[in-house]
């Protein structure tokens, strides 16, 4: 995770590949409309579980939403499949959740594409984005095993 970090923004795109046919249909080729390109919802659904008999709620992107996800400059989608979350689960409504959440739209499907569920725990420290990053999106402790 701290080596995508460090990427240049453009390094990541030449790695991972050229946009999905449906961004590149914007107005500017090297820009992603967000409103276009990825439609709603981003969420499945969720599920609050116990891992280590600690709450756990495991959020189930669909695939526009992994898609989005994939894509730099996604931010407003994610405050969107943010919202989408607190709809199926309203206790989830913290600090932490919200950024680990974030982090996990920023990277999960970049690092570990195809993951079941992102999972977020409200039982985790609220970080800075750097320390955030740095645990993989799981502050406080490792994330749950499948």
């Amino acid at each position: 995770m701290k080596a995508l970090v460090a990427l240049p923004a453009a390094v990541l795109v030449a790695l991972l590949g050229p946009l999905p046919e449906a961004a590149t249909a914007c107005a500017d080729p090297g820009a992603v409309d967000s409103t276009t390109a990825y439609a709603p919802p981003f969420v499945a659904r969720t599920q609050w579980t116990q891992w280590a008999g600690k709450a756990s709620l495991r959020v189930f992107p669909t695939p526009s939403g992994r898609a989005a996800a994939r894509q730099p400059g996604t931010t407003a989608l994610a405050d969107e499949a943010w919202a989408e979350v607190l709809a199926l689960s309203p206790t989830a409504d913290t600090a932490g959740m919200r950024a680990q959440f974030i982090c996990h739209w920023q990277f999960a499907e970049l690092v570990e594409p195809g993951k079941s569920s992102w999972n977020l725990e409200p039982w985790r420290p609220v970080v800075d984005d750097a320390e955030m990053v740095a645990s993989g999106c799981n502050p406080g402790g490792s994330e749950e095993a499948f």
